[in-house]
């Protein structure tokens, strides 16, 4: 059985714009609202525009880069850039094991998306942006 097509979303000038599935799309959806309750006053920005994801990558900063958010081919990937400094007793990251900061969890089709882990890490993220940012001279 051949595989569903991606659905090919256009940009608002016309031209053709990143390719996501509807999965993907709705989890994004769902990390964001997660990642806004963990942290209300967190700014998201649209970061690291390039000509093959013209609509950049959805990052959330509080005192520094909290996490980041991105559609891989078949997963979508919350990255915490200091990822390697939070506990996560639970083990949810699953990514990015062997970096010295940066840690993700990758989500595929059929994983469920642990909202109280998730805004545990966010929240941690947050606290050590805090110490860092109070630690500076």
């Amino acid at each position: 059985m051949p595989k569903p097509r991606k659905a090919r979303a256009r940009s608002a000038g016309g031209g053709p714009a990143r390719t996501t599935e509807d999965w993907q799309e709705r989890a994004i959806a769902t990390l964001r609202q997660v990642i806004r309750e963990a942290d209300p006053v967190a700014v998201e920005e649209q970061k690291w525009r390039k000509p093959s994801n013209p609509e950049g990558v959805p990052v959330w900063s509080h005192d520094g880069i909290i996490c980041h958010v991105g559609a891989l081919k078949h997963r979508v990937r919350l990255t915490f850039l200091k990822g390697a400094r939070l506990e996560d007793p639970s083990g949810l990251f699953n990514a990015c094991l062997d970096g010295h900061a940066m840690r993700a969890i990758d989500f595929g089709e059929t994983d469920p998306i642990d909202r109280d882990r998730v805004q545990a890490l966010v929240r941690a993220a947050v606290a050590l942006n805090a110490r860092t940012v109070r630690a500076r001279p």
